[in-house]
């Protein structure tokens, strides 16, 4: 189920490359594990290619900004 939806998550991240979704859904995968970020503190991670910028508000993650290289 995780999975899914963040697969849905990449989908929807339509403004980069199909071929860079895999490393997107790999930086959402690894910032649902940051346990440190919190409001207003915001927090990158950067992958070969692309990048999220986000927030941690308690139990949801909001990416403020989302590119890549390519």
């Amino acid at each position: 189920m995780r999975v899914e939806l963040i697969q849905q998550a990449a989908d929807v991240l339509f403004d980069v490359p199909d071929e860079t979704h895999e490393e997107i859904i790999t930086l959402i995968d690894a910032v649902t594990r940051d346990s440190e970020t919190s409001a207003p503190n915001l927090a990158a991670a950067f992958g070969e290619w692309c990048w999220l910028v986000y927030t941690v508000h308690g139990d949801v993650i909001e990416v403020l900004d989302v590119g890549c290289a390519r």
